[in-house]
């Protein structure tokens, strides 16, 4: 009987974890928890991002409605190092993998605000390269991956539409010089940048919506 006893038990346990498997989620990790998720944020990220994710500081990236796959590995790799930046690293290093997917399920929320392109002279150079890359010198067009509005893909490729140009220079030039190495796609099509380019496609991701 005990062993009978045992069995059933067994087999009862068994029943959430295969559904919970069937349905693509780990046994062991809970649904995100929006409710948490702002709580961590707000003790957080809140001074450099914003109440509601929309940075109003360009050097700080936006991260309302940013695609949550994409905000859970960026956090995890601020925390490990592969993505350096000493700030965000100390940030990160205070959250758990369950606190980062609260975090950005919770931002994913948010609706992000449009932003707008500053240099007309350099916005329809920007719009070039982003809608067609320069086929030349066998630069690819970032629309191919980040959408023609900047939407992005989820899971794969980020949201871009509105994001500070200040913010994006920084990153593109951090990819070509290999001081971003999270990314060897953005580090091959941004060694193939010069600064009047970069600079150009930043101002016109900043006025997509």
């Amino acid at each position: 009987m005990k062993l009978l006893a045992s069995l059933l038990m067994a087999a009862a346990l068994a029943v959430p974890a295969a559904a919970a498997l069937a349905a693509g989620e780990s046994p062991t990790t809970a649904k995100p928890d929006l409710v948490k998720g702002e709580a961590s944020y707000s003790a957080i990220c809140v001074a450099c991002h914003a109440a509601d994710g929309n940075s109003t500081i360009p050097a700080n990236p936006r991260l309302a409605q940013q695609h949550p796959e994409y905000l859970l590995k960026q956090l995890q790799e601020f925390k490990s190092g592969k993505r350096a930046d000493p700030v965000m690293q100390g940030m990160a290093s205070t959250l758990s993998d369950q606190d980062m997917r609260n975090v950005a399920a919770w931002l994913a929320s948010q609706k992000a605000k449009p932003g707008f392109a500053k240099d007309k002279d350099l916005v329809a150079l920007g719009e070039r390269i982003y809608r067609g890359g320069i086929q030349d010198r066998q630069i690819a067009a970032c629309a191919g991956c980040h959408s023609p509005n900047g939407a992005g893909i989820p899971a794969q490729y980020p949201r871009l539409a509105g994001q500070h140009a200040d913010y994006t220079v920084k990153q593109l030039m951090s990819f070509r010089d290999g001081k971003r190495a999270n990314s060897p796609q953005m580090n091959d099509v941004a060694a193939k940048l010069n600064d009047r380019e970069i600079k150009a496609v930043a101002d016109y991701i900043a006025g997509l919506h």
